[in-house]
């Protein structure tokens, strides 16, 4: 008789990170999970002392993927600066697997602190990398910030709003958004 083929760790992460973008950390249940992932909720116990142990699991794959990965792989691919920040803003905002988990954590650090500074820490890092390289190409310190501002809010805002943009789809709006921010003609 074979044995009971045991769900990964990771596994168990990656669904609760489904779980989270699906429904927020209210959705992320041992059951529910077990239940998703075609298993029993025993074997969830071998990983994890509890569904806080899971959440904080779920938060650290989540600031590396969203931050070290990213970096990493835009460093590897090269690039002038302008390209690198456009590669950075695909990779985490342009509705990948990324995206969803980062709305859902950001819903989630409204109400709790211990995600808000998370949250806070992810995003300083984005930050150091936008002002990084908007700084290659514009000198002044005040303009750095505020681009950088800029495009990060456009990146993670563009996804709430319902405007129309007469007679312009949202994608071009967004191009010419980032050639403005990029100073690109």
């Amino acid at each position: 008789m074979m044995g009971a083929i045991r769900t990964t760790r990771d596994r168990w992460i990656e669904e609760g990170l489904r779980a989270l973008a699906a429904g927020g950390p209210d959705a992320v249940r041992v059951e529910a999970l077990a239940k998703g992932l075609g298993v029993t909720k025993g074997g969830f116990y071998g990983y994890f002392a509890d569904r806080d142990a899971l959440l904080e699991a779920m938060l650290d794959t989540w600031e590396r993927e969203s931050t070290d990965e990213v970096i990493e792989r835009i460093e590897r691919e090269g690039g002038d600066p302008k390209s690198k920040i456009q590669r950075a803003g695909v990779l985490t905002f342009s509705g990948g697997r990324l995206l969803p988990i980062d709305l859902a954590i950001r819903d989630w650090a409204r109400r709790d602190e211990a995600v808000a500074e998370r949250l806070r820490r992810v995003d300083n890092r984005r930050m150091a990398l936008l002002r990084q390289m908007i700084g290659t190409f514009c000198d002044d310190p005040d303009e750095v910030e505020a681009r950088s501002l800029l495009a990060f809010c456009a990146a993670i805002g563009h996804h709430s709003l319902a405007a129309d943009h007469e007679g312009r789809t949202r994608a071009q709006v967004l191009a010419r958004a980032t050639d403005l921010l990029l100073n690109r003609p």
